[in-house]
């Protein structure tokens, strides 16, 4: 079942029921990658600031509720929760009621609950009563920063918690072209009524869920399955981020030889500058130091030589420069 999604109590009355809350449904629709059309590479998408077009990383992005006209008030997760500590943490049952009375318009999302630590005892007499009563709980939870309305019913011996639309969240039907019960445009005969309904007789049966499933998604993976066979396929290859760094071994290569050329060991402290300088500056920063200790001494000279002419001719003929040392 994986983790709990939120914990709390389910309240009425004098009555507390320590509760986790797990999801009660998966999404098994397809999961279609957005491609670009041209080369068929996967397409992005970035959180970015609106002020300098940057993307956004996750840690640095707050809420804010705009209450003016580019004016916010910033949230922090303990604002919210501080702004009703037991709200946040209650399942705060209002009343209770036929469970027919409640249409299906209403129901939203279900939700599984499953008592907390030392909650067993209080949520089976909760869950007995609701089965011996017919009825079913009216209650108000917030989940995230949501308040819902929700409907506490019984589902075999699991309690579920199903969010309710509230009354505005649903659409009048005034406007839609609706025919009236006894409309002379929409007029139905005994014989049409009585039609109808053998129809229906010849086709009920019980309900069985496990025999419905998704047919359309089938095929679309049976399609999936027959373009592969026919190798009528994209692969994309991608870069590969561990062979980048590459060219800079190189030129730590390069420089660890143009410091050997003058007759120094690379220190630490060269190590660190060369990881933050780039090739070219590299290259051309050994140089300036025996050009200042030419004038010293004439072993200096013979040294800043082949250093010299290791930074103006390509890597490979870098190597060769130790040589030319030796039989100066």
């Amino acid at each position: 079942m994986g983790r709990s999604l939120w914990k709390g109590a389910i309240s009425f009355g004098l009555v507390h029921i320590p509760v986790e809350m797990y999801p009660a449904v998966r999404d098994n629709a397809l999961d279609l990658t957005m491609l670009d059309r041209r080369d068929f590479s996967p397409v992005g998408f970035k959180r970015y600031n609106k002020g300098n077009n940057k993307e956004v990383v996750w840690d640095d992005i707050v809420k804010g509720y705009e209450y003016g006209d580019g004016e916010y008030v910033v949230l922090s997760e303990e604002d919210l929760r501080r702004a009703n500590p037991e709200a946040t943490g209650t399942i705060d049952i209002l009343a209770f009621v036929d469970a027919g009375t409640v249409p299906l318009l209403y129901y939203e999302q279900p939700y599984y609950l499953a008592p907390g630590k030392g909650g067993d005892k209080v949520y089976a007499l909760l869950r007995e009563t609701l089965k011996k009563v017919g009825k079913i709980g009216i209650a108000t939870v917030i989940i995230r920063v949501k308040q819902h309305l929700a409907a506490l019913v019984c589902e075999g011996d699991t309690i579920v918690l199903n969010t309710l639309r509230y009354s505005d969240d649903i659409r009048p039907t005034d406007e839609l072209k609706i025919p009236a019960t006894k409309s002379k445009t929409a007029a139905i005969s005994d014989k049409e009524l009585k039609m109808a309904m053998a129809l229906v007789e010849g086709m009920s049966e019980d309900w069985e869920p496990e025999q419905y499933h998704d047919t359309y998604r089938e095929d679309i993976l049976a399609l999936v399955e027959k373009k592969v066979k026919a190798k009528q396929t994209k692969t994309i290859t991608m870069p590969d981020k561990e062979k980048a760094p590459a060219a800079k071994g190189n030129v730590i290569d390069l420089v660890a030889l143009l410091q050997q050329s003058l007759g120094k060991k690379p220190g630490k402290g060269n190590a660190a500058n060369d990881d933050e300088d780039d090739g070219d500056e590299a290259e051309e920063a050994p140089p300036a130091k025996p050009r200042k200790a030419a004038s010293k001494t004439t072993s200096a000279k013979a040294a800043a030589k082949p250093a010299a002419k290791a930074v103006a001719k390509p890597a490979a003929k870098a190597k060769a420069a130790p040589a030319r040392r030796k039989a100066a």
